[in-house]
């Protein structure tokens, strides 16, 4: 686990010692990031408002160990990456409803849950890498199984939850035998095995390998700024980005995101600094911290990010491609995807 360095707004506390209650002026929030790609954000709420924030890290198991403190539980909020975690956590039972004119008029309908027991902060769009020779302005999803395309795609593995994610999309669209037909196109297609990272597939068009991949918008960012070392910033400008979309929507996205757990000591002031995280101060920070693209409309956006120009989401609630997870799943194994 990464070392943090913590300041007095940003108290960072082991699993045992947590107390059971804090006060009006304190909250504690349970989350499975990594503590440093929030830290700015909540040191920025601590200054603003005079409320400490004290974290837990969790790196697997919140909703379990939420549900084993049951009523005792001194979780605040919960936070978690994917919307399938955040979705998981509501099945479980661990989120409360919260209604917020706030939250509702900055968080596209797609992006919470329509009861408000999640809502997405933050969002990653599942791009197109190309060469920067390849003639390419605009991309569909569904080009990917294009036999023009045989031997120049690289992609990571297909059971990856990033990958998982976008083909529960395309089964929202069009269904699971689309879909199948889909992906032994995309499969037929590939330049090399479906392994490695999104990363590698910038790498890997630099190197020749292939000349478009499928990846994580954020991650451009973290190539070109010089934060994953200089080897990436030669991936991270061998590339162009495109923001492909389905014919008949937009651009697959994931999100990062919250929830308020169900027996929150200090409810109001969680819904509080829930709604401070889609303020255009916090938006911006996320946006500058981790190279995300912000839920708020017209919010601020890195440059590097901009740069691929005007992001359409796409429609389809993310609740509901979570609920194609299993099948999307169970297709990269029928098609023999990662063969």
């Amino acid at each position: 686990m990464m070392q943090v360095k913590m300041s007095a707004a940003f108290a960072a506390v082991s699993l045992c010692a947590l107390p059971v209650t804090v006060s009006a002026a304190e909250l504690n929030l349970y989350t499975t990031r990594e503590p440093a790609l929030i830290a700015p954000l909540l040191e920025a709420y601590t200054a603003k408002t005079g409320t400490k924030v004290n974290t837990v890290f969790l790196k697997d198991g919140l909703a379990e160990r939420v549900a084993s403190e049951g009523e005792a539980s001194p979780a605040d909020i919960l936070m978690a990456v994917d919307a399938g975690n955040l979705v998981d956590l509501a099945e479980k039972r661990v989120t409360q409803p919260i209604e917020s004119a706030t939250l509702n008029a900055a968080i596209p309908e797609q992006l919470r849950d329509a009861k408000g027991y999640w809502f997405g902060l933050s969002m990653r769009a599942r791009v197109l890498y190309a060469a920067k020779d390849v003639d390419l302005t605009a991309f569909n999803y569904e080009d990917l199984a294009d036999p023009k395309w045989k031997g120049k795609i690289c992609i990571r593995s297909g059971q990856h939850p990033y990958n998982t994610a976008l083909f529960a999309d395309y089964i929202a669209h069009y269904g699971e035998a689309e879909t199948e037909k889909w992906l032994s196109g995309v499969k037929d297609n590939l330049a090399r095995k479906a392994a490695g990272g999104d990363r590698d597939g910038a790498k890997d068009i630099l190197g020749g390998v292939c000349d478009i991949a499928i990846a994580n918008s954020y991650y451009v960012g973290l190539m070109r700024s010089g934060k994953g070392g200089e080897d990436q910033v030669k991936w991270g400008e061998a590339i162009k980005v495109v923001l492909p979309t389905f014919k008949n929507g937009g651009t697959q996205v994931n999100i990062s995101g919250a929830a308020v757990a169900k027996h929150a000591p200090n409810k109001a002031e969680a819904v509080k600094l829930l709604e401070y995280l889609v303020s255009d101060e916090a938006q911006k920070i996320y946006a500058e911290a981790n190279y995300e693209y912000p839920v708020k409309a017209g919010a601020s956006v890195d440059p590097i990010i901009a740069s691929f120009g005007e992001l359409k989401i796409d429609s389809k609630p993310l609740a509901e491609i979570v609920g194609y997870r299993k099948e999307a799943s169970a297709l990269v194994d029928k098609v023999g995807f990662d063969n």
